[in-house]
């Protein structure tokens, strides 16, 4: 427990005060909002489905979630029951399942360099910008030359509908909702970042700590994100990753191959808890 709130409580309580403050950060926000998986369902510890704990009166009092359902607890054991599962829950845990497989037998596609960030700005009007109040690091006509010089092939869906409508044609692939099973791969940041959204979403019955690692892997993957992205933010402590320039692109690729050789283990262990709960 110690070492899950160890990786998540800092951002989650941060989050908290910056809301109560009416703030907002570009880049730390989105984990929670885009998500939407509260910080407090995060810093909660429950352990996964199939896992007993011993668990004594003082800890009930500390934490008193573990005993509630869906916890079963008999004497002081306690484990997860499956007594609250709906079969939406069942249907999703097996898809789940079936998109780590895809993804795991499935090679990594590299070499996208982050172009996703800049297909959502290409060509759009300063005001319809998405995060108002940063400068882009390049002049629009710059930004619009340099995307039309890449190849852009972003393959996941929730990135590429977000592309400016001028922005749409240029893509290699045309990803839609019904395709993800068919279209999703190792290499994509956003598909790595994914981990935690459907980890989330079958919380608390994978456990708060799978759910604890791949937050702190989405945190990793969109610090990436922001900092290839056409905004500047260095007033913030991000030093951009130039993706306009070679050293930029290649720089790029490393930190994205180490991003997805992290995902590979969490995936995995995600496919295995999405696949015992669709059993249960």
């Amino acid at each position: 427990m110690e070492e899950h709130l160890r990786l998540v409580s800092a951002q989650a309580d941060a989050f908290v005060e910056r809301r109560s403050r009416g703030e907002k950060h570009p880049v730390h926000d989105f984990l929670f909002t885009y998500y939407q998986f509260s910080p407090a369902k995060l810093k909660r510890w429950m352990p996964p489905l199939g896992v007993n704990i011993e668990v004594a009166d003082e800890d009930v009092q500390e934490m008193p979630w573990l005993g509630t359902a869906p916890m079963q607890r008999e004497g002081s054991v306690t484990q997860m029951g499956t007594h609250t599962m709906g079969s939406g829950l069942r249907d999703l845990a097996r898809w789940v399942a079936s998109l780590c497989t895809a993804i795991t037998n499935r090679p990594p596609r590299l070499r996208c360099y982050g172009l996703h960030e800049w297909a959502m700005v290409y060509q759009q009007p300063r005001e319809q910008v998405r995060h108002q109040g940063y400068e882009l690091r390049l002049s629009p006509e710059t930004l619009a030359e340099f995307v039309r010089s890449q190849t852009v092939c972003c393959s996941h869906y929730d990135a590429f509908r977000f592309f400016t409508p001028e922005a749409r044609p240029m893509n290699v692939f045309q990803p839609v909702l019904e395709t993800r099973l068919e279209m999703e791969q190792g290499g994509c940041l956003h598909t790595n970042m994914d981990l935690y959204k459907w980890s989330a979403k079958l919380w608390p019955w994978v456990g708060s700590s799978l759910v604890g690692e791949c937050f702190a892997l989405a945190f990793e993957g969109r610090d990436l994100d922001m900092r290839a992205s056409p905004y500047d933010l260095k007033h913030l402590g991000y030093e951009p990753i130039p993706i306009e320039t070679a050293e930029g692109r290649a720089q790029y690729e490393l930190e994205q191959k180490a991003l997805a050789e992290k995902a590979v283990p969490l995936r995995e262990r995600l496919g295995k808890a999405a696949a015992l709960i669709a059993e249960a």
